[in-house]
């Protein structure tokens, strides 16, 4: 079982940056992928971004060249960098993972970009 904890979220002005972090609750180097989603008012649950066991990394076309994913096994946690933030990034975000065929989330940090 896994649980995960995210952390991170606020609100930011257009243009701005914010750094999401999830905390797993068992050592991720057992885990292949971690990822993000992110679900916004009205709309499906989209993938935003994953990273691999091996640090090989996969970025939504909104975006990719303004988000980071990163992850550290070490201290069980991974990070989500999201620069150059747009009103359309608002949304509720949620770190995801799959684990001895099970898929876990954590409860969703929410992301706020308004002037």
């Amino acid at each position: 079982q896994v649980q995960l904890v995210e952390s991170g979220g606020g609100l930011v002005q257009p243009g701005g940056s914010l750094r999401l972090s999830c905390a797993a609750s068992r050592s991720t180097f057992g885990i292949a992928d971690m990822d993000w989603y992110r679900q916004a008012p009205g709309k499906e649950r989209e993938l935003v971004a994953r990273v691999t066991r091996n640090g090989a990394t996969y970025y939504g076309t909104s975006v990719k060249g303004r988000f980071t994913i990163s992850r550290d096994n070490a201290k069980n946690m991974v990070y989500l960098q999201m620069n150059t933030l747009k009103p359309e990034d608002t949304a509720v975000y949620y770190c995801h993972c799959t684990y001895a065929l099970r898929e876990y989330w954590g409860q969703g940090t929410q992301v706020t970009v308004s002037s």
